[in-house]
């Protein structure tokens, strides 16, 4: 399997080289030269566990990983660090299957790949025969900051610092990051949003005489985030096992058609549900929700990316984005493959903040379907499940319960299963869960880790391992800087 930038073809990668890289020379992102399909009938694939199933699809994108390596990866990050044996279980409420992905040590779904990612750098790295220090640097909106983090905390010959924007996450993920313990990591809040620190980063890594003094000092740049392909490929395991779930539990037939709904941010989790469609699993309608931040919903609507807009804080903090970086990958893939295209949308986007796709290009998104969800429609479904079946979701979990409700309830969409890919324990987001139970204007004042104890007295749910490591840790990383200090920042960090 070979990998190339989605602005240049002709540079060449191993999976293994791509992972290490993270993030291209010319600011592209990694993609196969060829999308590889299932060897297996979705019916042999139902009788495996999640790690088995795992190996079955990441070994068709890593092939230059012995089956003994991948294996190995695969065996470390799913374990006891999971607090369900199904590592993604589903539950089923109000008519939708929800696939539990919050059930890993950070408590959101970025624990599914970010506790492999790792292992998968080290297996890379000595395959390679790399010796330098592997350098992570990382944007966060909330929850792949932390999880990154848990992952790489003490991993040997590895460093991460963190950005995440001042303000821009609630308070629970904020603790989960000052309060990480490593001693290679760092994180730092920035004077920005997301974006802002996202955008940092990529500038980073695409400062060649910066990368040139590192390498001098024998460190090598690498990316946690979603643009990462090494991050990007685990991802499209559960969606497959999703499917695999309901096909042994005989809630389908094989090949029965089923539809997706994903919270939506930086469009790394909706573009693996895309992958796992093209891989062969039987997905109609991927349906992509985001919150007020609903640069995606014009997108798919009108065919124009606008970035040019009000940027809006939410209870939902983890879509609070307006760049979806992995966006780029499906560009590249519906303009038929063309690097040269892809560069110039890009480029617009830097340059204007906005760029239009072409009517063909527009013809394959078909397979998408987007829509948003005000701050009030996110409160009112929390509320709605909550009342009608007493289970409790989270706030980025319901803008897609919404969105998928709102679809279903027009005709828009075939009377299929929908699985809604469930992204954050409701424990990351008590205050906003507590409001929208209560809806009476009550007192919501408290701190975040009382407003907790108010959420477990609610709804008996049982507190996760995460929260209670959180309640009495010691705050080890404060820094604070502007965005124009961050490669000062990673200096400092490096020595």
């Amino acid at each position: 399997m070979i990998y190339n930038s989605t602005r240049n073809k002709n540079l060449k990668l191993t999976a293994t080289e791509a992972i290490l890289k993270g993030l291209s020379d010319d600011g592209g992102l990694f993609v196969p030269e060829t999308i590889p399909h299932l060897k297996s009938s979705m019916k042999e694939l139902s009788e495996l566990g999640y790690k088995e199933l795992a190996y079955e699809i990441m070994s068709l994108f890593l092939d230059d990983l012995t089956e003994e390596e991948l294996k190995g990866c695969i065996e470390n990050a799913y374990g006891d660090n999971f607090d369900d044996p199904d590592i993604a279980p589903m539950s089923y409420a109000d008519g939708s299957y929800y696939l539990e992905l919050y059930h890993g040590p950070t408590i959101a779904f970025k624990d599914m790949a970010l506790q492999i990612l790792p292992h998968l750098m080290t297996a890379s790295a000595a395959k390679n025969g790399l010796t330098k220090d592997i350098v992570i640097l990382t944007a966060t909106s909330g929850d792949t900051g932390k999880a990154a983090m848990a992952g790489f905390a003490d991993v040997p010959h590895t460093k991460i610092m963190v950005f995440f924007p001042d303000g821009g996450v609630s308070d629970v993920q904020r603790l989960q990051m000052v309060t990480q313990k490593g001693d290679n990591v760092s994180v730092v809040s920035v004077d920005g949003n997301f974006d802002d620190c996202q955008t940092g980063v990529k500038q980073i890594f695409n400062d060649m005489e910066f990368r040139a003094l590192a390498d001098a000092k024998d460190y090598r740049f690498s990316s946690a985030n979603s643009i990462n392909i090494g991050r990007l490929v685990p991802q499209i395991v559960y969606y497959a096992y999703a499917y695999c779930n309901l096909l042994k539990n005989e809630k389908i037939s094989e090949n029965d058609p089923i539809n997706v709904c994903v919270p939506t941010g930086n469009f790394g989790n909706i573009l693996a549900a895309y992958l796992a469609k093209k891989i062969g699993v039987p997905i109609d309608k991927l349906i992509c929700a985001s919150n007020m931040n609903n640069v995606l919903t014009d997108f798919f609507e009108s065919g124009t990316y606008d970035r040019n807009r009000s940027f809006h804080l939410t209870m939902s903090p983890s879509m609070d984005i307006l760049i979806s970086s992995n966006l780029e990958r499906l560009i590249y893939f519906i303009s038929g493959c063309d690097d040269k295209a892809t560069a110039a949308f890009m480029d617009e986007l830097a340059q204007k903040g906005s760029y239009t796709i072409t009517p063909a290009m527009k013809e394959g998104l078909k397979d998408f379907i987007a829509g948003c969800a005000s701050e009030e429609e996110t409160a009112g479904e929390i509320r709605k499940v909550y009342n009608d079946t007493g289970y409790v979701i989270d706030t980025h979990t319901s803008v897609a319960s919404c969105v998928a409700r709102r679809l279903k309830e027009s005709g828009s969409l075939s009377d299929i299963p929908m699985v809604i890919a469930s992204t954050a324990s409701p424990y990351k987001f008590a205050r906003s869960i507590v409001g929208a139970i209560r809806n009476d204007g009550s007192d919501m004042s408290k701190d975040d880790l009382t407003m907790i104890d108010e959420l477990m007295t609610l709804t008996d749910m049982p507190e996760p391992n995460a929260i209670k490591e959180i309640r009495h840790a010691d705050i080890r990383h404060d820094g604070h800087i502007s965005v124009d200090e961050m490669k000062a920042a990673v200096q400092g960090f490096l020595n």
